[in-house]
C-alpha cells in the first residue's frame, strides 16, 4: 500500500531491455523505486511476496503475457496498472480494461506522459483511501460500500474492476447531475490535465455491459458527459 512517507515502488515488467531501463531510469530519477523485469512470470513470483504501487507492463512478452500477468495480480491486488503496448487495436483496449488495468499507453511513448500517468494513479490511491469510511450508496437497486469495494443490482454482485466501482461509485454519489469526461479523468483518474486516454470510455462501455437487467444504466449526455440514471421497466 502506497505510503507517502516512503518512496512508491513501480514494478516494470517489459522484454524489450532498452525500454526497459529507460523507464527505470526515468522513474528513479523521479524519486520513485523502481524494479525491472523481462519476464511477467518472474514479476508476478516477486509481487506475490512483495507487492508494490503501481505496475507497468507490456503486452507482447514470451510465455506469459501481460494480460495474463493483469488477470493474476487482479486475482490478488487492487494495485493500479498501467498497459504499456505497441498494439494499437480496439480489443487489446478493451481487453485491458476488462480484465482491470486502469489505463494504458501506446509505444512509441513519452517518458513525461508515462509519469503524469504513475502520478495521477497513486494520487487515486490516496484518495480511494480517504473515501473507505464514506458512507454506503443506495441508487435504486444499486448497492455500493466504499469500505469493502462491495457493489451489488438486486442483491446480485456485480463483480466490478478497482476502476469500474470507482466510476460507478462517483457517478452514483453525484446521481443529480451529469458528470463530464473531463470531471471523471480528473476525479477518478485523477489526472490533472486533460490527456488523450480511452481508459474513460472503455471503462463506462464495460460497466453498461455489467448493469444489463439491473435497473439502472449509465446514460450519455451527448456533447458533455454522463450520467447514471433508473432503466424503463
Amino acid at each position: 500500500m502506497y505510503n507517502r512517507s516512503m518512496k512508491p515502488l513501480i514494478y516494470v515488467c517489459e522484454d524489450e531491455k532498452v525500454i526497459l531501463d529507460t523507464i527505470c531510469s526515468f522513474l528513479k530519477a523521479n524519486e520513485y523505486d523502481a524494479q525491472g523485469f523481462m519476464s511477467a512470470h518472474e514479476c508476478f513470483e516477486v509481487f506475490k511476496e512483495k507487492s508494490c504501487d503501481c505496475l507497468i507492463t507490456d503486452i507482447n512478452m514470451p510465455t506469459m503475457n501481460g494480460f495474463e500477468l493483469i488477470q493474476k495480480v487482479r486475482a490478488v491486488s487492487n494495485v493500479p496498472i498501467i498497459v504499456l503496448t505497441a498494439r494499437d487495436a480496439d480489443l487489446d483496449y478493451a481487453l485491458g480494461i476488462h480484465l482491470g488495468a486502469d489505463d494504458y499507453i501506446t509505444k512509441p511513448f513519452s517518458t513525461l506522459n508515462l509519469m503524469m500517468r504513475v502520478k495521477a494513479l497513486l494520487r487515486r490511491v490516496q484518495l480511494d483511501l480517504s473515501q473507505q469510511n464514506q458512507e454506503k450508496v443506495t441508487f435504486h437497486t444499486l448497492f455500493m460500500d466504499p469500505k469493502t469495494r462491495e457493489a451489488t443490482a438486486k442483491g446480485v454482485s456485480l463483480d466490478l474492476t478497482p476502476m469500474e466501482f470507482a466510476v460507478l461509485l462517483y457517478l452514483t454519489r453525484h446521481a443529480d447531475q451529469a458528470i463530464s469526461r473531463e470531471i471523471l479523468l480528473k476525479k477518478v483518474w485523477g489526472y490533472e490535465a486533460l490527456v488523450e486516454t480511452r481508459a474513460c470510455d472503455d471503462t463506462i462501455r464495460r460497466l453498461r455491459k455489467k448493469l444489463i437487467d439491473s435497473g439502472i444504466t449509465i446514460e450519455t449526455i451527448w456533447g458533455y458527459g454522463f450520467r447514471v440514471i433508473e432503466t424503463q421497466v
